[in-house]
């Protein structure tokens, strides 16, 4: 039998998409009380070129997922989300001060207010930065910042299974992956396990399609066990007579076509513009409307017109029943 040899885990990349593809879920997930401040019915606009711009020249850690977003508050000021999360599993000496060189160097570039939100993959309990600061004669500049620790759901993976939220089976494919990284069969069952649960938690195809291109660049199996993998899960989805995953998308993501539709998604403010409106929309029309608001998230995500999908969210705000959405999107 060949050796179960297998790619290191890549864990950064898939978190970067996972907020790109979920951002309104994100604080949802970690941080509600930030959830409930943000009007998502405005959308939110990926600011990737100007975080680009701010840290070309920092000597800063690579290993760290770094996403800025523009969102707007209830009151209609804007605001700017600075995300790290800390993806390697291990105790970062410096993170802290990153935390604050990526907030004041987007502060003083762009002069926009600036939450900076972080999670910690690590193992050590005791370990939770949550400020910098240093002092001189009086004198004092630092920054606090808010943090969510992934060993806080360690002990909850009943109730991270149940949950519609994405980040839910991001979160604890991140922990297997931690868990299991000496470990190829346990890995599978895991990766057999989260990728049947996900038809289990009430998503739409497009979120299991979705979230399983993550959980599979997250879980990296041994050739001979990932090809197991694709078999159990065709099985699977033949007696489900439900084929929302398909080994077509994985084999593009290895032959680089993947690599490729990613980089086209991120080119240009517009199309990143048209993405959050998408979801700020998705998500009010599950929070307003529920399962019959959901019915229309196809049309509303076949619309690409930025001036009618500020109308559908404008509408959303006031909108009583599904009529008053769908014949927008007609």
């Amino acid at each position: 039998m060949a050796s179960q040899r297998q790619q290191p885990d890549e864990l950064d990349s898939p978190w970067k998409e996972a907020l790109e593809q979920f951002l309104a879920y994100f604080p949802a997930f970690f941080f509600p009380q930030i959830h409930e401040a943000i009007e998502w019915q405005r959308g939110y606009e990926s600011l990737d070129k100007e975080l680009q711009q701010i840290v070309r020249d920092a000597r800063l850690g690579r290993r760290l997922a770094d996403k800025l977003f523009k969102v707007w508050r209830k009151d209609g000021s804007e605001a700017w989300l600075l995300i790290h999360v800390e993806v390697q599993g291990r105790r970062e000496r410096d993170f802290a001060e990153r935390m604050f060189v990526y907030s004041y160097r987007v502060y003083d570039r762009y002069r926009r207010p600036v939450v900076s939100l972080a999670v910690l993959c690590d193992d050590q309990p005791q370990w939770r930065p949550d400020h910098f600061e240093y002092n001189v004669w009086g004198c004092s500049v630092g920054i606090r910042f808010l943090v969510a620790k992934l060993l806080d759901y360690q002990e909850d993976v009943a109730a991270l299974e149940r949950s519609a939220n994405p980040f839910a089976a991001v979160v604890l494919a991140q922990l297997k992956a931690l868990e299991t990284r000496q470990a190829p069969p346990q890995r599978w069952q895991w990766k057999v396990r989260l990728i049947k649960g996900l038809y289990e938690r009430g998503l739409s195809a497009q979120q299991i399609r979705q979230l399983f291109r993550l959980i599979d660049w997250m879980l990296v199996l041994p050739e001979e066990l990932e090809q197991s993998f694709r078999e159990e899960i065709h099985r699977f989805e033949e007696e489900r007579r439900m084929p929302y995953v398909t080994s077509v998308e994985r084999l593009a993501r290895q032959e680089g076509r993947q690599e490729g539709w990613q980089e086209g998604r991120q080119e240009g403010r517009q199309e990143g513009l048209i993405e959050g409106l998408h979801e700020g929309i998705a998500v009010a029309l599950d929070a307003k409307l529920g399962a019959a608001g959901r019915k229309l998230l196809r049309k509303v995500r076949s619309v690409h017109d930025v001036v009618r999908l500020r109308t559908v969210a404008r509408v959303l705000k006031t909108a009583k029943t599904v009529d008053d959405i769908r014949s927008l999107l007609s």
